[in-house]
């Protein structure tokens, strides 16, 4: 008789999540291989997830919702797995992005990860995350779901025009970044501009930084370091970055101007090109 490993659903999100498809799978009669026919995975990754040896994605969720016929119950708490995969320094962050009703943004290296496209998410975390990065990104993934919702957030990014020249992974990963970001320009909740180099200093010299405000709730500052981050509610902090915020929105490109100099660069640097390597010649 196989030797079962027994859960402790208390222990995290993710036990809790394998235990209940455990409890499911046996109320129905089905052993792991006959749920996994049914929802297109073997079961050895049914196994292991039961076991909570492997993240369940999204689809993998609401799969089993369908066949295990469990009212959402997975599909509900997939969210709380994938955020569980965060950082434990960001999780906190995450969360009050969720319930932001308005998210300001300056990203000066990279796209913001709400407006990152899969691949690039890849290519970004896979820097430093070998060996759980199918995880990273699925959550960074699952973070972006706020921006699908029936009322989502205002959303207002600012990106340093650096960050269209800084090549993540390879030349069709950075045109599909940046063909994603055209096709979020005039949409009514998100709205992107460049700052451009041609500005030369201005009021975000320090770094990346967020800022949100909620329905209710005081506005909250938010910055990284390398291995943390760091929010605080300070009025006086706000205030001096909200107005530095609006000096940031002032000095870029307009939405349209911003289009254009992304297309621009899409084609011009990402676009087709002769050579084996795709790579332009010195």
């Amino acid at each position: 008789m196989p030797n079962i490993r027994r859960l402790d659903p208390t222990a995290s999100p993710l036990d809790y999540f394998g235990s209940e498809l455990r409890r499911y799978r046996e109320s129905a009669g089905l052993s792991q291989k006959e749920l996994g026919d049914c929802i297109f995975c073997t079961g050895s990754l049914v196994g292991q997830i039961e076991t909570a040896h492997k993240v369940p994605t999204r689809e993998f969720a609401e799969r089993a919702d369908a066949a295990l016929m469990t009212d959402g119950c997975f599909s509900r708490l997939v969210g709380l797995v994938l955020r569980s995969q965060l950082p434990t320094w960001f999780q906190a962050y995450a969360e009050m992005e969720g319930s932001a009703s308005y998210i300001s943004t300056y990203q000066c290296q990279l796209v913001y990860g709400l407006l990152q496209t899969e691949a690039y998410a890849r290519a970004v975390l896979g820097v430093e995350q070998k060996e759980q990065l199918d995880e990273m990104v699925a959550a960074r993934m699952e973070r972006q779901r706020i921006l699908e919702r029936e009322q989502p957030p205002v959303l207002w990014t600012v990106l340093d025009e650096a960050v269209l020249y800084r090549q993540i992974g390879n030349r069709d990963i950075m045109r599909g970044q940046l063909a994603h970001l055209l096709g979020l320009i005039g949409q009514p909740w998100t709205h992107l501009q460049i700052l451009p180099f041609s500005v030369g200093q201005h009021a975000a010299m320090m770094g990346s930084f967020n800022l949100l405000r909620f329905d209710g709730d005081p506005d909250i500052h938010y910055s990284e370091s390398y291995d943390q981050g760091h929010t605080t509610a300070n009025p006086q902090v706000i205030r001096e970055r909200s107005v530095g915020y609006a000096r940031l929105q002032s000095d870029a490109l307009s939405e349209r101007e911003s289009a254009e100099l992304i297309a621009r660069v899409m084609e011009e640097r990402y676009g087709e090109q002769p050579g084996p390597d795709a790579r332009s010649m010195a």
